[in-house]
């Protein structure tokens, strides 16, 4: 009998009537129940004919799966931003995936088109937090959560850290470190403290973090948004178009400034002597005495939020020499940021240059943490408008992620992707219960343990996978062992065996993992 996939079309078609076609009173039953077989075999294999044959299995574009190996770099790093944040006092905490999407619309203008919208559920129009990386362009939408948190429970003080995956409906640059679906971390202090304490002790943070991660010499650009109105309404910006040349001007970093220029005049009608005098502050860059200095501008010095910026940039500084980072720290007048709700001081870290190899490229991955002063977000959210100061600081771990991942590439480190201490093995056949004894203790002692999931598993075969996963010791038991009550410990590194008593194992086992 031919296969039914391989019948003709008009085959099919006469063997499914024949088979639809009212049966006899006396053999109802029997083809009713055939009938319906046949029927469903027959539509199957319809459908299956149907259907594109080319099906490719793939992720969306701007994610990626994280291997064994990826997973134990992220761990290791996220491990050290997050013992960092608790150094500082911070608590943890976290928010929903997704929120109101008028929550997030409404604050963020021509940002929100960078939002997933999710389908309409029960009657509520939600979104995915959108973008946690203040690194790209400073948009951190887990400051719209976190705002709404504290005027949701009416708190006034909190110093959390929030760790989580946020998603951003834009073109993903991988090569970058880049995508719509990304991990971000973020420290914020909230509460009302004297001026510039909390917001040294997030540049502190900052570079903490970055010298701990080894990622080479970095930098801390340091602006403040008040310095940047002050700077806007003294050269002549109108005031209506303040947002769209900060828009402009926090492109800088990526392109040249007759480029930025050129947007600021023809696209978003500045006047050119305008635009020149801007240029001539967002070029300039310096510590300390780039602060004083812009006190004694003609046109800074006349302008009240300018001057309240340079004051607290001023004391700023002072605490940053107290935690001896004001070295890393660069008072850059072309730092400037699009959104609204950033009130005073906003920095931005970004690598000088990342560890390479010779003859290689240094990978360009822009800056990697940022931050910023919102002191009037959570009045947003707050039924009476009662505001709660607030500054904090991101990191940017995705892209930190790729410049790790790259530099172990480079040099071929190998990742263990495992923490299993010792491994049980035998050297003979039906001794599984034994070893099912002996791994049993050591699960229940603390220890970090494995063995192989086969009745009678070749020595071999055990020993070799020690030495491909990187376990350190091996406990072997035989029958010569059982006889004797002992064990051996086997070194995987030197291949060294030493016979111990079998009820001193476990206190063998921590002395030597102890000394390792």
């Amino acid at each position: 009998m031919p296969l039914l996939g391989l019948l003709p079309r008009r085959a099919w078609a006469a063997l499914l009537s024949q088979l639809l076609r009212p049966p006899c009173a006396s053999c109802t039953g029997a083809v009713r129940c055939q009938s319906q077989v046949a029927e469903a075999v027959l539509t199957s294999q319809l459908k299956a004919h149907q259907e594109k044959p080319n099906f490719i299995i793939k992720i969306p574009k701007g994610t990626r799966d994280l291997s064994p190996q990826h997973m134990v770099v992220r761990e290791k790093i996220l491990d050290l931003v997050i013992s960092c944040f608790k150094r500082h006092g911070a608590k943890g905490m976290d928010t929903p995936a997704f929120e109101l999407k008028e929550t997030l619309t409404e604050k963020y203008g021509e940002d929100s088109g960078l939002m997933y919208d999710l389908k309409d559920q029960g009657g509520e129009l939600l979104s995915l937090r959108y973008d946690l990386t203040y690194p790209s362009s400073l948009t951190d939408l887990c400051e719209v959560p976190f705002a709404r948190y504290l005027a949701m429970n009416k708190v006034k003080k909190m110093k959390r850290y929030h760790v989580g995956k946020v998603w951003r409906r834009e073109s993903p640059s991988i090569v970058q470190g880049r995508y719509r679906e990304f991990c971000q971390c973020d420290f914020d202090i909230a509460g009302q403290f004297d001026p510039m304490i909390p917001d040294a002790e997030c540049l502190k943070i900052m570079c903490e973090i970055l010298s701990g991660l080894q990622l080479g010499d970095f930098l801390i650009k340091v602006n403040d948004r008040r310095i940047v109105d002050g700077m806007f309404a003294a050269c002549g910006v109108p005031e209506s178009k303040f947002r769209a040349i900060c828009s402009s001007i926090d492109k800088l970093d990526k392109m040249a400034w007759k480029d930025v220029r050129h947007e600021m005049v023809a696209k978003k009608g500045l006047a050119p002597e305008v635009a020149d005098r801007i240029g001539d502050y967002v070029q300039c860059h310096g510590g300390v005495s780039l602060v004083e200095q812009m006190f004694q501008d003609p046109r800074l010095s006349q302008n009240k939020q300018a001057l309240e910026g340079l004051e607290d940039l001023k004391l700023l500084f002072e605490y940053l020499n107290l935690f001896g980072i004001a070295e890393k720290i660069s008072f850059d007048l072309s730092l400037a940021r699009g959104l609204d709700y950033y009130t005073g001081v906003i920095y931005e870290a970004v690598l000088l240059q990342t560890p390479t190899q010779a003859g290689e490229e240094p990978l360009n991955v822009g800056s990697v943490a940022a931050g910023g002063r919102y002191d009037g977000l959570v009045g947003m959210f707050d039924p009476k408008g009662h505001k709660v100061p607030c500054v904090g600081l991101s990191i940017g771990v995705e892209r930190i992620f790729y410049i790790v991942e790259q530099r172990m590439k480079t040099k071929g480190e190998k990742v263990r992707t495992t923490e299993t201490q010792v491994f049980v093995a035998t050297p003979q056949k039906n001794f599984l219960q034994e070893r099912l004894k002996l791994i049993t203790e050591l699960w229940d002692a603390g220890i970090k343990a494995e063995m192989l999931y086969k009745n009678n598993p070749k020595l071999l075969t055990q020993l070799h996978y020690c030495e491909s996963t990187g376990i350190p010791l091996v406990v072997i038991i035989g029958e010569q062992e059982l006889k004797e009550g002992i064990i051996k410990i086997r070194s995987v590194a030197s291949r060294e065996e030493v016979a111990i008593k079998r009820e001193n194992l476990v206190a063998e086992i921590q002395k030597r993992l102890s000394e390792s």
